[in-house]
C-alpha cells in the first residue's frame, strides 16, 4: 500500500486530472473514496455493489476528468453527483432489480417490517412535522444525520460546508426542536 498523498489545492488536482496525471486520481481516492462510498452504500444498500458502484465512478470521473468546469462548482460536489448518479443508475438497472427478487423471504420482511416501523414510529410522535418547522439548511442536517444516517463529517462534505457550520446548525436544530417539544 503506498502512503497517503496529501491533499493539493483543488486546482492542482484539477490540473492533474485534465492533464491524465496519475497522481491526481490516487489523491482523490485516498481522500475521498471513503465519503463517496458512504453515499453510494446508501443507495445500493449492498457492500459488493457499492464497491463495484465505487470503483466505476473513478473510472467516470478519470475519464471524464475533461469535463469538469470549476465555474460551476467544487470538485468534490462533482464527484458526488457522479457517484449519487451512478449509484441511481444501478439501482434502477435490470441486473440489479433481478438480482433483488433473489433475496429471502425472512430479509424481505423484516426490511419492510423496518421500514414500516421507523415510518410509523417518527409519524407516531409528529416528529416530521416538527422538522418541517425547522430553517431549511437546519431540516437538510437533520434529515441527512438522523434519517439518512451520514456523520457530521460526510454532511459537511456532502453539503461542502464546514464541519463547524454543521456542528453549530445541528446544536440550533436540536435546541429548537427540544423547545417545540416542550411546549
Amino acid at each position: 500500500m503506498s502512503p497517503r498523498i496529501a491533499l493539493p489545492a483543488e486546482s492542482d488536482l484539477v490540473l492533474w486530472l485534465k492533464g491524465r496525471d496519475e497522481r491526481g486520481l490516487r489523491v482523490l481516492y485516498d481522500h475521498y473514496s471513503a465519503a463517496l462510498y458512504g453515499v453510494i452504500f446508501r443507495i445500493v444498500n449492498d457492500r459488493e455493489t457499492a464497491e463495484d458502484v465505487l470503483q466505476e465512478t473513478f473510472i467516470k470521473i478519470w475519464n471524464n476528468a475533461a469535463a469538469y468546469d470549476v465555474g460551476k462548482g467544487r470538485l468534490y460536489t462533482w464527484m458526488l453527483n457522479i457517484a449519487r448518479n451512478s449509484a441511481i443508475d444501478k439501482v434502477r438497472s435490470k441486473d440489479f432489480r433481478d438480482a433483488g427478487q433473489v433475496q429471502s423471504i425472512d430479509e424481505f420482511v423484516y426490511s419492510i417490517e423496518r421500514q414500516h416501523h421507523h415510518a410509523t414510529a417518527i409519524d407516531h410522535i409528529g416528529l416530521k412535522k416538527l422538522v418541517e418547522q425547522l430553517k431549511p439548511e437546519q431540516q437538510q442536517l437533520v434529515d441527512l444525520l438522523y434519517f439518512g444516517g451520514y456523520t457530521q463529517t460526510e454532511a459537511a462534505e456532502a453539503l461542502n460546508i464546514p464541519l463547524g457550520t454543521v456542528k453549530t446548525r445541528i446544536k440550533a436544530a436540536l435546541t429548537r426542536l427540544r423547545q417545540m417539544m416542550n411546549g
